[in-house]
């Protein structure tokens, strides 16, 4: 389709510059660093808090209870004798539910009352519960000391309604009203009425009743005797009501704790038990895993009962097109089923027409969706949002990987529809000037002026540090096109249409051989960032080419070179690999885009290496991401963080407002070391393949248990024999699987 076909649609000025504001940037830079936040979540409901407990009533943060893209509880603080608590310790492990250690500072209280420093012991404990939209808060206090401790405990809160495009600064307009709060009974209500006609309530409960009340604080005046203990619990109920009646799922409940902790906890335990189970002689390793399967479930979504990867905390706690398939690729040998219920949601929303507002076009497939107030109402455009370039090809590569897992057409079938849209889309809309590459043109004001993975307002840039000329054919993009149509082909000859497949084959192949000629470098020995304007190559040197040899377009030499210039010390930082070299004009080792570390990206590089035979350099990263995650609280890779030397900080440098948990971090130690053991599904000739396996050097055995693979499973067991050698053994086969072990080169 031509450039020249498209248009604004008929879209006002004023509709423009508010489309270029909101999609300007995605970087969430206005906020206080919550680099040190504890997360609870259950399904869409979520608290972000600090260490001690306390959500800030003041500033510009991005703390508070959330619940579809709006944040009900602003602010929650609680003060000992007017001060805050001394955090001892807080334990989020079960990703539902926190357990936090707070002591007292000293207090004084008169002339007799108060208490002595760290002598009244405060547990905190507090759980979210999807079931009934409510935050359980339970405070017991101890006096461990020896004489009478008596002071005021205060609690207060705040609850300003705002969306989440508000908190990040892209919205600066509150558009339904916010109504006084209200005590009645002693339950404190706050209240706001929707402009899309939803009303939000947030009701506080209180057991025992406090003893005062002042606006929307709460006080109690303690005093515990040597070893007495005092319980304050407190419930937050959010509920979403139509001026009709309520809306479903909403509502009030005052279940018990340990009812809930017990229900909770056996979701959560299930669902590691349902997974692919791999275990080693590392206890380190074992603890990474199992928190990032745990964060896994943490971050599941549901729309309407159907179930998906939510990409982040707190800023991207929704459906990403590219985030969701991506954490879905790297998981597909630990839960496959996941997988096909989130291709089965984002055939749902998959674009039908053209809308400029949205960037919608038939086949695409959505970059965003949002639910709260301001997209119900029109005023941004993630009702759903379509403007990235590379989901749609990463939908098909999902498709095609999902199948080689189950063996199965029959989700190619059922969304055949789906597939030949997006094939179309790719043809059609796509490729906008007929060079046969995938490229998109998004002048200020028309769109998102990124649409790769790397879609802040600066991430992509030319050798000047200047935003390129449209169009932008992204090195990694095309690496995706090239392998959607070589995989979907597979999908078409087991379905029984040879023909289809030996056409896409040959469209593969043709991509394969100009992308080759024309984003190579021969200079720089490594691949273009891009091409721009008509078809001139962006010299930068960046991560993205190492997304081309996960994909397979790179040709053999010019792969191997690039794997190698990547794990350069311009490129490699000694965590990972950067996402502009160090040597460029414009590296800044604090940039969204410029130059920090991304664990997702350097996943997806260790795959591309694994596959044109670089298995050093894979282990090199696996080994950087594994002594990273040392680093990070409870072993959790954050979204990203920065791109500082190894040799000038002996940690990695936290990202301020990096999103944790996060998906696609969460995927990559589980993707990494299945790379590392190369495991290859090939469910269609009903094998698995078992390829050039590696052991991390900080593990001699590993046990994978109940690895399914069509309608079977297999169990086995790698053992170091000797310095960079390991013997694969098969315990158990169920079902009908030849497990190959295959010391050739991979592809």
């Amino acid at each position: 389709m031509a450039s020249s076909e498209r248009s604004d649609g008929g879209l006002s000025q004023e509709k423009l510059k508010q489309k270029q504001r909101i999609l300007a940037g995605r970087a969430s830079g206005v906020t206080e660093s919550i680099a040190d936040a504890v997360v609870v979540k259950s399904e869409n409901l979520f608290l972000v808090f600090r260490p001690d407990g306390n959500v800030p009533l003041a500033g510009q943060h991005g703390f508070g209870l959330y619940y579809n893209d709006c944040r009900y509880l602003s602010g929650y603080e609680l003060r000992l004798g007017g001060q805050d608590p001394r955090v001892l310790v807080s334990d989020a492990s079960k990703g539902f539910m926190c357990i936090s250690q707070l002591t007292n500072p000293e207090i004084e209280d008169g002339d007799e009352g108060g208490a002595r420093m760290d002598e009244i012991g405060v547990t905190w404990r507090r759980l979210v519960d999807s079931e009934d939209l409510t935050l359980h808060d339970s405070l017991e206090f101890v006096n461990y000391g020896r004489d009478r401790a008596t002071f005021p405990l205060t609690l207060q809160f705040r609850c300003d309604f705002r969306d989440v495009f508000a908190i990040r600064g892209l919205w600066d307009k509150q558009p339904g009203t916010v109504r006084k709060p209200r005590w009645k009974d002693d339950n404190l209500t706050f209240a706001y009425d929707g402009a899309d006609g939803i009303k939000r309530r947030l009701s506080a409960h209180f057991e025992p009743h406090p003893e005062s009340k002042n606006g929307t604080r709460v006080e109690y005046q303690l005093e515990l005797a040597p070893r007495e203990r005092f319980e304050i619990k407190a419930s937050f109920v959010v509920s979403e009501q139509m001026a009709e009646g309520q809306a479903p799922g909403a509502g009030p409940g005052e279940p018990s704790q340990s009812r809930l902790r017990g229900h909770q906890a056996e979701v959560s335990e299930k669902w590691l038990v349902d997974q692919t189970q791999i275990e080693t002689d590392s206890l380190l390793l074992n603890s990474i895993l199992a928190r990032s399967l745990r964060d896994l479930r943490m971050l599941r979504n549901h729309i309407d009962g159907d179930e998906y990867f939510a990409a982040g905390v707190p800023w991207y706690a929704t459906l990403f097109g590219r985030d969701s398939i991506i954490t879905a690729l790297e998981t597909l040998a630990f839960d496959p089923e996941m997988a096909g219920q989130i291709l089965e949601l984002l055939a749902r929303f998959q674009a039908k027409e053209v809308d400029p507002w949205r960037d919608a076009e038939p086949g695409k497939i959505l970059h965003e969706l949002r639910i709260g107030e301001l997209a119900r109402i029109g005023e941004i455009p993630h009702s759903p949002y379509y403007g990235s370039i590379d989901a749609t090809p990463l939908f098909l590569i999902l498709v095609a990987r999902h199948a080689a897992w189950t063996g199965s057409v029959s989700l190619f079938v059922t969304l055949r529809e789906q597939v030949e849209a997006a094939l179309e889309w790719m043809d059609r809309y796509g490729d906008l000037d007929g060079d046969g590459y995938l490229e998109y043109d998004s002048p200020v004001g028309l769109g998102l002026v990124n649409q790769g993975w790397k879609d802040s307002g600066g991430g992509i840039i030319d050798e000047h540090g200047n935003l390129p000329k449209p169009p932008i054919a992204l090195v990694e993009v095309q690496g995706y096109a090239y392998q959607a149509r070589r995989e979907v082909a597979e999908l078409f000859e087991a379905a029984g249409e040879p023909d289809r497949a030996k056409d896409l084959r040959q469209e593969a192949q043709a991509l394969r051989a100009q992308f080759n000629r024309d984003f190579w470098l021969e200079d720089q020995g490594f691949y273009a960032l891009a091409l721009h304007g008509n078809d001139q190559p962006i010299p930068v040197i960046t991560s993205n080419a190492g997304h081309a040899l996960w994909s397979g377009v790179a040709a053999r030499e010019k792969g191997r070179k690039v794997g190698r210039r990547l794990m350069e010390p311009d490129l490699f930082s000694g965590w990972g690999v950067r996402t502009l070299s160090a040597d460029s004009g414009c590296f800044n080792p604090t940039a969204y885009h410029l130059g920090t570390v991304w664990p997702h990206d350097n996943a997806i590089i260790a795959a591309g290496l694994r596959r044109y035979g670089l298995d050093r350099a894979a282990h090199r990263i696996f080994s950087g991401m594994i002594e990273a995650t040392m680093h990070f609280e409870d072993y959790r890779l954050p979204e990203l963080f920065a791109g500082f030397s190894r040799e000038e900080y002996d940690v990695p440098v936290p990202y301020p407002v990096a999103c944790h948990p996060q998906a696609w971090s969460a995927g990559t130690v589980p993707y990494l070391l299945t790379t590392l053991l190369g495991i290859v599904p090939d469910a269609f000739a009903g094998q698995l393949r078992i390829v050039r396996p590696v052991l991390p050097d900080m593990v001699d055995r590993i046990h994978v248990r109940d690895l399914s693979i069509g309608k079977g499973s297999v169990d086995m067991s790698f053992q170091r024999t000797g310095p960079g050698q390991c013997a694969v053994n098969i315990d158990d086969v169920h079902g009908d699987i030849d497990v190959v072990l295959d010391m050739e080169h991979d592809g």
